[in-house]
């Protein structure tokens, strides 16, 4: 993980189609287990809404900028001051 002022840049690994939605760290990355499946951008939306809503700012402070269609993914999260380890269960 990287921080920078109020920028923050996550590495992710995203289990679809999961019963319970959940985020948990996973060696140097953080697990995402959504409902959602891979399918017509709808596993993106769904992790995009789950981290703004863990850390309580807008959607579109989240990017994802590597890894859009791989359960591998890079996210930027932007003008959040607070500590990423909010977003874990």
């Amino acid at each position: 993980m990287h921080e920078t002022n109020t920028t923050h840049t996550i590495a992710i690994t995203v289990i679809t189609n999961a019963q319970k939605e959940s985020i948990s760290e996973f060696g140097d990355r953080y697990k995402v287990k959504i409902n959602a499946i891979p399918e017509k951008g709808k596993a993106n939306e769904s992790i995009i809404k789950l981290l703004a809503k863990r850390l309580k700012i807008s959607q579109k402070n989240i990017k994802i900028i590597k890894g859009e269609l791989s359960n591998k993914k890079t996210i930027v999260i932007s003008k959040f001051a607070g500590s990423i380890s909010e977003i874990l269960d």
